[in-house]
């Protein structure tokens, strides 16, 4: 059963809140990020993504990047725009967006449990990626960033959450993308024993964060607060998952009438005369220069396997790999990823632009379908959901 553990949140105090709270280091790129920033000196990006700091261009995984990270970190400690909590606590994390609250628990949960597979899994990580997190968490001594997690729906956490948020907030917010953030100092860690009546947790965000912070433990033989990383655990009905969607480039020898002649096998076709949102599993939406919608005709997935009969699994089986020649979607560099936050009309600009060539919009995986992979043991392909909305990240530190 999985644990959920108090910790002395390093944090904002609540005057500065809104303005050190900052969007994941890993949704922006580095322009986007030093725009975000503009006028903030506070903002937790400047430790997150450091190389918003130094000159455009420097390699993300060069020393001074860390260096320039813990630097930053230290500087809001010793103004004293962090403090740390004095003894151990839980805190209670309410999100609303377009009116839809997700409350959950932000505390630390075992390494252990993620190893024995309590804390289950749904995505392979990248070593790049992981080395760069053990790299951050070692040179700042801190996890600065939770993993997002999900459980099961359980009436008993959801009533002691809603008695903890009858009570005066630590931070209440509204960030700039009209999201709105509360959080709560529970009374007292009582509520940590309902979570261990749970089967597990399930990793909705924060793969590689989550494996960078096992291994960090690993390397510290688990002394400590290495045994233990930061999180926070949402019940599954109140989490919205959007569009993950694709951008892809023609390879050579296939223009796009060729391509739709190809697609007619195994999917119908239909022009739209309007952007082409999916509206239920196994269809896609398709710009090529005009939207289409496509469907895939029946009994080509294999509804009987939870991976293979996901909607990534079949444009990746059926569409990129045969058609694009886009064996691993990972690492090729003829295929991207939109989050569908930023709309549709973000995959029709860049394919308009000439940067790519056809754009796939998908329909959004389901909470269940995650879960059942994950109770499989199996693996989704990369980029198959897209939680929104996203935890703002320096509103806790877990330091070791």
């Amino acid at each position: 059963m999985p644990k959920i553990y108090p910790f002395r949140a390093l944090r904002p105090v609540p005057e500065l809140a809104s303005k050190v709270a900052a969007l994941p280091y890993d949704v922006m790129n580095a322009d986007e990020a030093r725009e975000m920033v503009q006028g903030n000196e506070y903002s937790f990006l400047h430790t997150d993504k450091a190389e918003i700091d130094l000159p455009a261009g420097i390699n993300v995984y060069d020393d001074v990047v860390y260096a320039k990270a813990k630097d930053n970190l230290n500087k809001l400690i010793e103004n004293k725009i962090l403090i740390q909590d004095e003894s151990p606590r839980l805190y209670v994390y309410r999100l609303i967006r377009n009116g839809k609250p997700q409350t959950g628990i932000v505390a630390c949960v075992s390494a252990n449990d993620y190893i024995e597979n309590i804390i289950k899994k749904h995505e392979f990580t990248r070593a790049d990626k992981e080395r760069d997190r053990i790299r951050h968490v070692e040179t700042l001594n801190a996890q600065t960033g939770p993993i997002f997690l999900a459980h099961q729906n359980d009436e008993n956490i959801k009533t002691a959450l809603c008695e903890i948020t009858k009570t005066e907030p630590v931070y209440d917010f509204t960030a700039e993308d009209d999201v709105r953030h509360t959080i709560w100092i529970a009374p007292d860690n009582s509520i940590a024993g309902l979570y261990e009546a749970l089967p597990a947790f399930y990793i909705a965000d924060g793969h590689h964060r989550a494996a960078a912070a096992v291994k960090t433990a690993q390397n510290r033989n688990f002394e400590g607060e290495s045994g233990i990383f930061l999180a926070v655990v949402f019940a599954a009905e109140e989490l919205t998952i959007l569009d993950y969607n694709r951008l892809v480039k023609l390879p050579s020898g296939i223009d796009k009438q060729t391509l739709l002649i190809k697609l007619a096998e195994k999917f119908t076709i239909e022009k739209s005369l309007k952007e082409a949102k999916p509206t239920a599993r196994h269809t896609f939406g398709m710009y090529d220069g005009e939207w289409h919608t496509i469907t895939l005709k029946d009994g080509i997935a294999d509804e009987s396997d939870a991976v293979a009969s996901l909607d990534v699994s079949v444009l990746q089986n059926e569409v990129l790999a045969p058609l694009f020649g886009i064996d691993d979607p990972r690492t090729s560099k003829n295929v991207d990823f939109v989050g569908g936050i930023r709309g549709l009309a973000e995959l029709s600009r860049r394919v308009d632009s000439g940067e790519f060539d056809v754009a796939f919009a998908m329909f959004p995986t389901s909470l269940n379908e995650l879960m059942s992979v994950a109770d499989s043991g199996a693996v989704m392909p990369p980029k198959s959901t897209w939680f929104e909305p996203k935890l703002r990240s320096g509103l806790f530190i877990h330091t070791l």
